[in-house]
């Protein structure tokens, strides 16, 4: 579940989170947008094509790299050093966490839970196939901030 993390060293952790789920997360999105404009086009009058996918993509792909972003520069060398003042760079990830789960149930509305339909293109299939493990993946990263690592430093047990 933790994909070998160490969840017992905050240090450790926060470098696993970056070499897997950033470095993850950078690889995925750009791929996933542009199959899902291939989709988007190809299938454009088909009812069940995820219309609005490749958009929600996009400013995913945005929103996240800002997101890593503030992580590697701020909050995590912050925690490496062992500071005390992380709480409001935490607060502000939290937050951004609450709108990433937004854009996974976007996600999730928009493909009916990577239902595909009947008669699916490979394309269409790999699009949902690496959706799965890119939701997957940006939702095992949140929870390893938000409940393993991120309680460390807000005086929570």
């Amino acid at each position: 579940m933790t994909d070998s993390a160490p969840i017992d060293d905050s240090a450790a952790l926060t470098r696993h989170i970056e070499a897997r789920y950033h470095r993850r997360h950078r690889e995925q999105l750009p791929d996933l947008a542009a199959l899902s404009a291939r989709v988007e086009t190809v299938h454009a009058g088909d009812p069940s094509a995820p219309a609005g996918l490749a958009t929600l993509l996009e400013k995913l792909i945005g929103e996240l790299e800002v997101h890593m972003k503030k992580e590697e520069l701020i909050l995590f060398p912050a925690i490496r050093r062992g500071s005390a003042a992380v709480r409001e760079p935490i607060a502000a990830m939290r937050a951004d966490h609450d709108d990433h789960t937004a854009g996974i149930a976007e996600i999730r509305r928009l493909t009916a839970a990577l239902t595909l339909p009947k008669g699916a293109c490979r394309t269409w299939t790999a699009l949902y196939e690496g959706l799965g493990s890119f939701v997957a993946d940006l939702e095992e990263h949140i929870r390893l901030e938000n409940d393993v690592l991120f309680p460390r430093f807000e005086g929570v047990a």
